[in-house]
């Protein structure tokens, strides 16, 4: 397998380095990857809790409306059921797809990836699971979302009392801990370990 150096093209093999090391363009000194350490500990204990707070973000209200003695409750689910009812179908796929769907696949689906690897197993599938949820990470917009809500909120507070519900916050750090699982997942590591041919002792499902 080869990577090409993202600043002078130079093209390399791709080779395992050290724990915690680096490798670097000999060309121009650019970084071309590195192997960051307990990246696969880390980010797996990142996606469960991911997991439970995508749950949490989608079983209670993200906000609660007090108006002249009426509260007014809406989940994320309900709110791209209004979308639709509203005649905004397109509008309520994209949410559905970049707040639910999306941010689900990937934390599943890198949950499946990684909990069997972490015992050196492979799961059935994983280079497609695993190539397919580094495509559709672009479609996890959870943050332009979340910018909605807030300005929604600033909007509604004229019309009544808002209490920010719980699902507000869970998914408030949802988005912080899906960052943080990205920034930390190391892909060499997880194609080192899928390659029956670099890892003699992996063993597949």
């Amino acid at each position: 397998m080869m990577i090409a150096c993202h600043e002078c093209d130079m093209l390399y093999r791709l080779e395992s380095v050290p724990e915690g090391s680096k490798a670097i363009c000999s060309r121009c000194g650019a970084l071309l990857y590195s192997h960051k350490k307990n990246s696969l500990d880390r980010t797996l204990s990142l996606i469960i809790a991911g997991l439970i707070l995508f749950f949490l973000s989608n079983m209670f209200p993200l906000i609660e409306m007090k108006n002249q003695g009426l509260m007014m409750k809406t989940t994320l689910s309900q709110g791209v059921k209004a979308l639709y009812n509203q005649d905004m179908q397109g509008l309520a796929a994209l949410v559905l797809i970049t707040c639910i769907l999306a941010p689900f696949f990937q934390l599943s689906g890198l949950f499946y990836v990684l909990l069997p690897l972490k015992y050196q197993r492979v799961a059935p599938k994983t280079p497609h699971i695993f190539r397919l949820i580094r495509k559709l990470q672009p479609w996890s917009m959870m943050e332009v979302f979340m910018l909605g809500i807030l300005v929604s909120i600033i909007k509604l507070a004229k019309m009544g009392t808002i209490i920010p519900g719980l699902s507000l916050y869970s998914f408030a750090a949802l988005i912080i801990i899906l960052a943080w699982a990205t920034a930390s997942l190391d892909p060499h590591i997880i194609w080192d370990k899928i390659s029956a041919g670099d890892n003699p002792g992996v063993k597949h499902d």
